[in-house]
Order: C-alpha cells, then sequence, then structure tokens
C-alpha cells in the first residue's frame, strides 16, 4: 500500500508540473510578438530550460513536407527537456533516450499516459554503439534531433551523422567557457563524465565555433544560440525555403549565464581554470 501511495504521489507531482508548464508555455508563447527574420523573437519557455520551446516549434512550422518526429537524446525524466513541448502540447511522435534508468522508467510511465506515439527507452550512447538508433527509429530524418548528453557531444553528433541520419533541426548545447572563435572539444572517453572530468565542471563539451564548422561541413545553416548561452540550433537548408534562411539573423554566441554567475568572472577567466586539459581541434575543412 505505501508503495502504490508513493507512485500516486509520484505521479499527482508529475502532472503538476506538467500543468505548470503548458500554463507557462500558453503564456509566454502568447506574448511574443513574432519576427520572422529575428529567432530572438521566437522564443518562450515551457518545459525547456532556456526558452528552447519556442525556437523550435517556430522552425518546426517552417519546415518543408514534416514527419512530425522527433529524437531527444539526454532526454531526463520526460518533463523538462527540449521535446516535451512537442510530445504533450503537439502531439509528435518521436523517442526520449535517457542513460539513467530510474528517469527513463519514469518518463515511460508517464508518456504511456499522455501520448502513446513517444517510446522512452533506456540506453547510453557512444559513438561505438550509435548505430543501434537506426533499429530503432521511423524517420532517419526527424523533424528534430535534440542532443544533450554534457560531454561527447560533438563524437556522437559525428557519429550521427556518419550512420545516415539526418535531422531537419539539430539542436546541441555549447560551452561557452571555450569563447566565441575556438574551435574546440574535450578529449573523447567512453567514460566521460563532467562531475569526474574537472573539480570545475567546465571541462566538457563543445565550442559554438567547433559546432559551426562541423555542421557548415555537413552542409547545415546555423540558425541562432538561446538568450541563456546554452544550446544552438542549426537547420538542414534542403528542407526549409531558402530566402527565409538567407535573411535570418541570429545571436551568434552568448555567455552560459548560469557559469558566469557560479564563477562570478566571464569566459576568458573561467577558462583560465581548465586551460591544463587537453583539447580537440575541430577544423572547418575536415570532416575529423
Amino acid at each position: 500500500m505505501i508503495k502504490t501511495a508513493i507512485k500516486y504521489l509520484k505521479r499527482f507531482r508529475a502532472m503538476q508540473r506538467i500543468n505548470l508548464s503548458l500554463a507557462r508555455g500558453a503564456a509566454t508563447s502568447s506574448l511574443r510578438n513574432i519576427d520572422p527574420l529575428n529567432p530572438d523573437t521566437w522564443d518562450f519557455c515551457a518545459f525547456s530550460q532556456n526558452c528552447e520551446d519556442g525556437i523550435i516549434d517556430y522552425l518546426a512550422s517552417r519546415i518543408n513536407n514534416p514527419n512530425r518526429y522527433f529524437v531527444e537524446i539526454g532526454s531526463s525524466d520526460g518533463i523538462e527537456n527540449n521535446t516535451a513541448w512537442l510530445a504533450i502540447a503537439k502531439k509528435y511522435s518521436g523517442i526520449m533516450i535517457e542513460g539513467d534508468k530510474k528517469q527513463s522508467l519514469f518518463s515511460k510511465e508517464l508518456m504511456e499516459s499522455l501520448n502513446l506515439s513517444v517510446e522512452c527507452i533506456n540506453m547510453f550512447f557512444t559513438k561505438d554503439n550509435i548505430a543501434e538508433l537506426t533499429k530503432i527509429l521511423l524517420y532517419n530524418n526527424p523533424d528534430v534531433l535534440s542532443l544533450d548528453i554534457d560531454g561527447n557531444d560533438y563524437y556522437i553528433a559525428k557519429a550521427i551523422i556518419e550512420i545516415g541520419l539526418r535531422p531537419k533541426i539539430f539542436v546541441v548545447e555549447y560551452n561557452s567557457v571555450y569563447g566565441p572563435d575556438n574551435s574546440s572539444t574535450i578529449i573523447y572517453r567512453e567514460d566521460f563524465n563532467v562531475v569526474k572530468a574537472h573539480k570545475t565542471q567546465l571541462y566538457y563539451g563543445i565550442s559554438i565555433t567547433g559546432w559551426k564548422n562541423f555542421f557548415k561541413y555537413h552542409d547545415y545553416k546555423f540558425i541562432t544560440v538561446d538568450k541563456n548561452g546554452v544550446n544552438a540550433f542549426f537547420v538542414d537548408k534542403k528542407v526549409f525555403d531558402a530566402d527565409f534562411l538567407e535573411k535570418l539573423k541570429g545571436l551568434e554566441f552568448q555567455e552560459n549565464y548560469y557559469q558566469m554567475t557560479k564563477f562570478k568572472v566571464p569566459w576568458m577567466k573561467q577558462f583560465e581554470l581548465i586551460r591544463e586539459m587537453t583539447f580537440f581541434e575541430i577544423k572547418a575543412d575536415s570532416k575529423d
């Protein structure tokens, strides 16, 4: 009986969070005055942490021949992530993939009552097992793929492209500690853990220019970063109107406000704390 009571309490609290997120999304989206050429006017916050909901929602509305399918790698508990708005509010189909077993099970139980077209899978991806993804997807070109794993993001994105997947919208996290110009990422480790990698927890991920170089090589268009300095957005140029993409002017770089608040110094001084670590340079004209 106690286990049943705890289960219902957890579900009640989850539904409270969902209802609050839906209300927040409705309120903040209605306040927008959208300029189609200014991504700064697209954002609103519902389930995401940095107003990614609005940017993804608007970009998805501009896709030619959408399939209304998403993939999120690093989906947490299924509520606070980049695709919950699509899954719950917009009723997209898709897959939420989470390496933590408890969080994945929680999101699975939740989605079974909210959207049966969303699969929740417990899996930890490395560049060597990412090919398993092709066996579980309905589409190799999902409308949205969001990657949030706080570490080997570059190597997993590279592997995703190499196995033949072609997301229309690719949402990735960048690490502002590397600054606006460095094209760098961490050295790959299969068991990478941001908490253990360095005491500051600043040694993770990839720079914004690293992402720009990578995606440009693969014929994706940079759109913008979010105003909190966490996410970057890229799109497959072939599935958007060229006139729309050519005239866009997004935010090129933004400091991560959480990191700046935590350390009380800008990115240049934050980088000094991890300067002794080893980095991999991502070249603009190379697939490696």
